[in-house]
């Protein structure tokens, strides 16, 4: 499937939740689409991936094992 079937049945899958759900579906349906995105983009792109964790890493631990405490 390439990038432009793929936007399309994202952009039907709006537009269903738009119309039979209101906004808020819409916002839901739109909200979940970006997180699947995001998830799939850092699962795919290994140079992604190591970022993500490294950032985790930084902001979370001290190398240790251990919580840093603020």
């Amino acid at each position: 499937m390439n990038r432009s079937q793929l936007g399309a049945l994202v952009g039907l899958a709006l537009g269903f939740a738009g119309w039979f759900g209101g906004f808020g579906a819409f916002l839901v349906v739109a909200l979940c689409g970006a997180a699947g995105w995001a998830a799939g983009h850092v699962l795919e792109d290994d140079e992604a991936r190591q970022r993500l964790w490294d950032r985790l890493d930084r902001s979370g631990s001290s190398g240790d094992g251990r919580r840093r405490t603020r």
